[in-house]
């Protein structure tokens, strides 16, 4: 079975094509800038990266040329399109509404749009991604594995909000979790690397969106973001948590819209509107080193926050096995790592340095007398996708 993994953001499009039965990545890539004149897409087959510069302007156009990409004769991927088994999407938010993956149809699309307002910068590209593969391959199965549905496992006292129970009641307000599939994945992963099930780990997807997931015995039991993928620690343009009093008095100050303050909150925020600088975790980092005191604080910021949601998700299960980083800045971000774990000492976490020196790869970097294990283990959010399809396909 081939099946097609997508993963559409507000202006961007992310796939794969896998070969299930030898789990082989037979070609991926990223279209950037949809909707622009400069549109262009990254194609990586046969070992090559190439680049193509195409003009985009909306979703359906981006997986129409990537598409014919797949069957070009110059790098070819399949013969013919009709090769493509199935399409898994990556979604983000259902709600209480859907826990598992599911086959997409009419009311997973409802549920979608129903949820918008949940997750404003995700939910409609999700849409405009499916909404294009129903045009551009009409006949072919899609798949939806949902970001909040891994998170379904939180007891009652750790999702609800301490506001009148009415707004969970009539809203669905409370907190639902998200990046769940690469916390499964990763969780998954250090199980079978371990040769146990009984572990509590404490998962680390730290990226441009960053969160954090408490899992004992293979369920999630606490997570670090909330009703939205604002909530929980600073990322790069997200505000993460906060005395929710900063909001209201700053509206009032400013004469700003709560669609104004959401924007704030999404995209100046976090590390980038702590230190002013372009919202590039690299570039933050390497300022905060050459003596950027804005830059410092905001990295000092955002290790503080994660090593104080470790500490939270140990409380959750009474305890932790290991700490796995994972994303691109918890894969490649070796300072980061370190000055984390320094701050978690107390509950013996000891790194060891050298093993910390290590870039997107499957690594234990605690040292050897540490009473808890830490690993870096590369998420592969699509090919868990890719398996949850293949299970929906073959039912």
């Amino acid at each position: 079975m081939k099946v097609l993994v997508l993963n559409c953001g507000s202006s961007s499009l992310k796939y794969q094509v896998i070969n299930m039965e030898e789990g082989q990545v037979l070609a991926s890539g990223k279209y950037e800038r949809i909707g622009e004149q400069e549109a262009f897409l990254v194609h990586n087959v046969n070992g090559k990266k190439i680049k193509i510069e195409n003009p985009a302007f909306n979703h359906t156009e981006a997986i129409e040329f990537t598409l014919k990409q797949l069957i070009n004769p110059e790098y070819k991927v399949i013969e013919d399109l009709s090769e493509i088994n199935a399409i898994g999407h990556r979604l983000v938010h259902g709600g209480e509404k859907i826990a598992e993956p599911v086959v997409i149809n009419e009311e997973v699309i409802k549920v979608l749009k129903e949820c918008e307002d949940l997750a404003p910068l995700h939910n409609p590209a999700c849409i405009l991604g499916i909404e294009a593969c129903k045009k551009v391959m009409p006949n072919v199965l899609m798949c939806g594995v949902f970001d909040t549905a891994f998170h379904q496992t939180m007891s009652k006292e750790k999702y609800i909000y301490p506001i009148p129970y009415e707004y969970y009641e009539k809203y669905g307000v409370r907190k639902y979790g998200f990046h769940g599939t690469s916390h499964k994945f990763v969780s998954e992963r250090i199980s079978e690397i371990l040769g146990r099930k009984d572990l509590k780990i404490i998962t680390c997807h730290l990226g441009q969106g960053s969160s954090l997931c408490a899992i004992e015995n293979g369920k999630s039991v606490e997570t670090s973001m909330g009703l939205t993928p604002i909530a929980g620690i600073p990322m790069v343009t997200r505000s993460g948590d906060m005395d929710p009093s900063v909001l209201t008095y700053i509206m009032k100050k400013e004469g700003i819209s709560a669609n104004e303050m959401e924007d704030i909150l999404n995209k100046e925020s976090g590390i980038s509107g702590m230190s002013g600088l372009a919202p590039d975790f690299r570039v933050i980092e390497e300022e905060s080193v050459a003596g950027n005191e804005r830059a410092k604080l905001a990295i000092d910021k955002f290790n503080y926050s994660i090593a104080c949601y470790i500490a939270k998700c140990a409380v959750a299960m009474n305890g932790v096995d290991v700490i796995v980083f994972t994303g691109g800045v918890g894969e490649n971000q070796i300072n980061i790592r370190k000055n984390i774990c320094k701050q978690l000492e107390f509950m013996g976490v000891e790194l060891n340095p050298d093993a910390n020196n290590v870039r997107s790869k499957e690594t234990k970097i605690s040292a050897e007398d540490s009473e808890v294990e830490v690993w870096v283990v590369p998420t592969n959010e699509e090919l868990m996708i890719a398996k949850e399809t293949e299970k929906l396909a073959n039912n």
